[in-house]
C-alpha cells in the first residue's frame, strides 16, 4: 500500500497536467486569425491586407456603435497581427497558436501523444470532421458578414442572382450536403451565379434577417427577394432551382419567322439585339445569366440551329452550326455590328463581348442614368470625353438629317467622343436649354457638342450655328470643330445647368402598382405552401389577429344591442308611484322609473343657492344651458328635454338647467328684454301681461360673456304630424299602461314645444345662433 502511494501521486498529476495541455489547446483553438478575417490557409498577403483595412473599417469603435465592436477590432487586429508576420503565421499553422510557447506546446503534445492513443479516442475514430485542420476550407472565401450582404450583395442581386448556403459547427446535415454544394457551388460560380455562406453561430443577426431558423438551409437571391429551396440537395435540382429564380422572358426564341422583327425593336427600346446561335434545344443557364446581368442594356434572342425553320436565318448570316455563335446587331439589322464565336462560351469572353458593345452607335437619350453613362463627368483634362447630340424630332421629316448623322457617327466614333440623338418633344427642357427657343432651330434638327463638368447638371457646350440638315457643308462643318476641339477645351464657350431626364420607357403607376401585387401574391402562395411555420408565423399571426378582433366586435354588438331590447314594462306599482310622484321636485327619481337609462341626463335646478357658481362664476367657454317651466309643465317637459339633448351630453363644456317660471317670472323678462325682436314682452297694461306662457322656452347663458342665445317654443300648429311622434315618444318612454294612451291635446302641446331643440342645440354648438347681450347678470330672488 505504500509504495501504492506514490504511483498515485505521479498518476494524479499525469492527468492534471494532460487536462492543463487539452484546455490550453482548446483556448488557443478559440480564437482564429483566418475565421475572424474571412479568409483561408491559402490566402496571400495582399488578401490579408485588403480584409483587415475593409474590416478595420467596419468595425472601427468610432464608426461602429454596436456594443461588441470594440472587441471586434480588438480581434481583426490581434488576427492581422499574427497573419501579416510571416513567423507568427508559421507558428500557428504548425500549431494553432502563435505565441512564445510553441515550442513548449509541442513538447507537450508529444509527451501525452501516446497516452492519448492509449485510450483509442481520437476524434479519427468517430469520422467527426469539426477540427479546424481537418475541416474543408472552401467555404471561407464565401463567408458572408451582415454589412457586406446589406451593402455589397443586396445591390448585386440586381445583377445577378446568389444561392447563399446557412451552415453552423455540430451540423450533422451540413456535412451530409457537403460534397454535392461544393460541386455546385464551383460550377455555378463559373456561369455567373453568386455564392454565399452564412456561418449561423458568429452571423446570427444575418441569419435572423433571411428568415433561416434551421441548419443547413439554402436559399436564393434575386432583386433583392429572398427565396428558400425545399428539394432534395442534388445536383440537378439546385442548377433547376437558380434556372427559375430568373425571370422567364429574358431570351426569346428565334426563328425564320420571327427574326426580322425582333431585330427591328432596336428603334422602340433604344438597344442593341443580341442574337445566339447553338446546338442545344433549350437555352443553357450561362445564356439567361447573361441576359440578366445585361437586360437594361440588351434585348437577346436563342436560335436553335438544330430546329426546322432556322435554315434561312443560319445561312444568311453564314452561321457555322457546329460552333457558338454571338452576333451584336445594332441599327443596321442586315449586318451584325460584332460577332464572336468559340467551341466553349466562357463568361469571361461573353462579359468582354457584349461590355465593348452596350450601346447603340446613335443612341437615344431616354433616361437620366443612360445620358450619365454615355457622356460621363469630366475628371480630369486628360480624360475628357464629349458627346455629339442631335436635337431633332419624330417622323418622316427628319429622317433624312438623322440617318446623315448616324453615318456620321459610324465614321467618326472615338473612345472619347460619344454620338446619341434626342426627341425635342419628349425632352422639352434639354432641348430649350440649348436652342433658346430660336426660330431657326424650329421644325429643324441641330447638333450639339457638349461636356458635362460635374454630377451637378453643369454643362459646357457649342451648338452649331446653322440647322443640321445632313449636307455635306455641314459634316465639314462638324468634323472641323471635333478638330479643333482636340487642341483648344475652350471651344465649349457656353455653359448651363441641365435638369434630370425624364424617363421614357418607365412603365406608368397602374402598371407598376399591377406588378407589385402580383408579386405579392405570388410571395405569399409560395409561402403558404412551401415555407415551414416558422416562415408562416408572421401571415398567421396578422390574419388571427384580424380575425379575432372581427370576432370579439360581433360579439360585443351582439351583447350590447341585447341589453338595450332586453328592458321590460315597468310594473303597476311603479306606475302609481309614478303618477302620485308627478310634482315630486326631484327629477332623477322620476327619470328611473318613466325614462330609459339610455336617455337620462343629469339636470338641475337654478335656484339663489346655485345660482352664482352655475351662471355667474362659470367659467370661460362654458355654458348652462336653461329649460324653463312650470310646476304643472315639469315632469313632460323634462322628459322631453332629456331626449332631445342627451346626444349633446359628452361636451364637458355644456351645462344642464331648469327654471321655475312660477318663482322666478320677473328675473326671465328682465332678460327677455334684451331680446325684444326674438320674444317681445307684453305692455303691462295688457290684459294678458300676467298670462304669458314661457314654458318651453331654452336660454343657453354664457356667465363669462354675459350673453345668451334664445330658443323659443313652437306652436303646435307649426308642425305636421305630431301625433304619431307623441305617440313614438310614449311608446320610448314606456310609460303607458295595455290599451292606453297619454297622448291628450294637452300633453301634445306641451311636448311639441320642444320640437327641433336638437337642431337648435347643433347650431348652438357651431355658434350661428344669435347672441344677445345684458351689461350684468340680474339676481335671482
Amino acid at each position: 500500500m505504500e509504495l501504492g502511494r506514490p504511483a498515485l501521486a505521479w498518476a494524479a498529476a499525469l492527468l492534471l497536467a494532460a487536462l492543463g495541455a487539452q484546455a490550453a489547446a482548446a483556448a488557443a483553438a478559440e480564437f482564429d486569425p483566418y475565421r475572424v478575417l474571412g479568409l483561408g490557409r491559402s490566402c496571400s498577403q495582399a488578401d490579408i491586407k485588403k480584409a483587415y483595412k475593409r474590416l478595420a473599417r467596419e468595425w472601427h469603435p468610432d464608426k461602429n456603435k454596436d456594443p461588441g465592436a470594440e472587441d471586434k477590432f480588438i480581434q481583426i487586429s490581434k488576427a492581422y497581427e499574427i497573419l501579416s508576420n510571416e513567423e507568427k503565421r508559421a507558428n500557428f499553422d504548425r500549431y494553432g497558436d502563435a505565441g512564445e510557447s510553441q515550442g513548449y506546446s509541442q513538447h507537450q503534445h508529444r509527451q501525452f501523444h501516446h497516452f492519448h492513443e492509449g485510450f483509442y479516442f481520437d476524434e479519427s475514430f468517430f469520422h467527426f470532421p469539426f477540427n479546424s485542420e481537418r475541416r474543408d476550407t472552401s467555404d471561407e472565401k464565401y463567408l458572408l458578414h451582415f454589412s457586406h450582404y446589406i451593402n455589397e450583395i443586396m445591390p448585386d442581386s440586381f445583377k445577378k442572382p446568389y444561392l447563399i448556403k446557412i451552415t453552423s459547427d455540430w451540423c450533422f446535415s451540413c456535412i451530409h450536403i457537403e460534397p454535392v454544394w461544393k460541386e455546385v457551388a464551383q460550377e455555378l460560380e463559373a456561369l455567373g451565379v453568386g455564392i454565399g455562406v452564412v456561418h449561423a453561430g458568429y452571423e446570427r443577426r444575418l441569419a435572423h434577417h433571411l428568415g433561416a431558423h434551421s441548419t443547413p438551409s439554402l436559399l436564393g437571391l434575386i432583386n433583392g427577394k429572398i427565396t428558400f429551396f425545399h428539394n432534395a440537395v442534388v445536383r440537378e435540382n439546385l442548377r433547376q432551382f437558380v434556372e427559375n429564380l430568373l425571370p422567364g422572358n429574358l431570351v426569346e426564341k428565334i426563328t425564320d419567322k420571327n427574326y426580322v422583327r425582333f431585330l427591328s425593336n432596336w428603334k422602340k427600346e433604344n438597344k442593341p439585339h443580341v442574337l445566339l446561335f447553338d446546338h442545344m434545344p433549350v437555352v443553357p443557364l450561362l445564356y439567361k445569366l447573361t441576359a440578366f446581368a445585361y437586360r437594361d442594356y440588351l434585348s437577346f434572342g436563342y436560335v436553335y440551329v438544330g430546329l426546322r425553320g432556322t435554315e434561312e436565318l443560319s445561312s444568311q448570316y453564314n452561321i457555322n452550326v457546329y460552333t457558338p455563335t454571338m452576333m451584336i446587331f445594332k441599327e443596321n439589322i442586315d449586318k451584325p455590328a460584332d460577332v464572336v464565336q468559340a467551341r466553349e462560351m466562357k463568361k469571361q469572353l461573353i462579359d468582354d463581348f457584349l461590355s465593348q458593345n452596350k450601346f447603340l452607335m446613335v443612341a437615344r437619350l431616354t433616361n437620366q442614368r443612360l445620358f450619365q453613362e454615355l457622356c460621363p463627368v469630366k475628371k480630369s483634362h486628360r480624360q475628357r470625353k464629349h458627346c455629339v447630340v442631335l436635337l431633332t424630332g419624330e417622323g418622316d421629316k427628319f429622317a433624312e438629317a438623322y440617318e446623315a448623322f448616324l453615318t456620321f457617327a459610324v465614321a467618326n466614333t472615338k473612345d472619347t467622343l460619344k454620338f446619341v440623338h434626342i426627341y425635342n418633344d419628349r425632352q422639352p427642357e434639354f432641348a430649350d436649354a440649348f436652342l433658346m427657343d430660336e426660330e431657326k432651330y424650329r421644325g429643324k434638327s441641330a447638333v450639339v457638342i457638349l461636356e458635362r463638368r460635374n454630377n451637378a447638371g453643369k454643362i459646357a457646350y457649342k451648338t452649331l450655328e446653322e440647322a443640321w440638315q445632313g449636307s455635306k457643308e455641314d459634316n465639314f462643318i462638324l468634323l472641323d470643330l471635333l478638330d479643333q476641339l482636340r487642341t483648344d477645351p475652350g471651344l465649349l464657350s457656353s455653359e448651363t445647368v441641365l435638369a434630370d431626364l425624364n424617363d421614357e420607357l418607365a412603365p406608368m403607376f397602374l402598371i407598376r402598382w399591377l406588378y407589385s401585387t402580383l408579386d405579392y401574391i405570388s410571395d405569399c402562395w409560395d409561402s403558404l405552401f412551401h415555407s415551414n411555420w416558422r416562415e408562416m408565423m408572421p401571415l398567421l399571426s396578422l390574419l388571427f389577429s384580424a380575425l379575432f378582433i372581427l370576432f370579439g366586435t360581433v360579439i360585443v354588438q351582439a351583447f350590447s344591442d341585447s341589453s338595450d331590447t332586453r328592458d321590460s314594462p315597468p310594473s303597476e306599482k311603479e306606475e302609481t308611484a309614478a303618477k302620485t310622484e308627478k310634482n315630486d321636485a326631484t327629477f332623477s327619481k322620476e327619470s328611473n322609473s318613466r325614462i330609459p337609462k339610455k336617455g337620462f341626463v343629469e339636470v338641475t335646478e337654478l335656484t339663489d343657492i346655485n345660482y352664482n357658481s352655475n351662471l355667474v362664476r362659470l367659467r370661460p367657454g362654458h355654458m348652462n344651458v336653461v329649460l324653463i317651466l312650470s310646476n304643472s309643465t315639469k315632469t313632460m317637459l323634462l322628459q322631453k328635454f332629456a331626449l332631445e339633448v342627451y346626444t349633446f351630453t359628452g361636451s364637458s363644456s355644456l351645462h344642464f338647467s331648469f327654471l321655475s317660471l312660477d318663482k322666478h317670472r320677473e328675473w326671465l323678462e328682465y332678460l327677455l328684454e334684451f331680446a325684444q325682436d326674438a320674444a317681445p314682452i307684453p305692455n303691462q297694461y295688457d290684459k294678458h301681461f300676467l298670462e304669458r306662457d314661457y314654458t318651453g322656452y331654452v336660454l343657453a347663458l354664457n356667465g363669462h360673456k354675459k350673453y345668451f342665445c334664445l330658443f323659443k317654443p313652437h306652436r303646435s300648429g307649426d308642425e305636421g304630424g305630431t301625433l304619431g311622434s307623441c305617440e313614438d315618444y310614449d311608446s320610448l318612454l314606456h310609460a303607458e299602461a295595455r290599451g292606453k294612451s297619454s297622448c291628450s291635446p294637452a300633453s301634445r302641446s306641451i311636448k311639441n314645444k320642444l320640437h327641433k331643440l336638437s337642431f337648435w342645440m347643433e347650431r348652438l354648438l357651431e355658434g350661428s345662433l344669435q347672441r344677445f347681450y345684458i351689461p350684468s347678470w340680474p339676481a335671482l330672488d
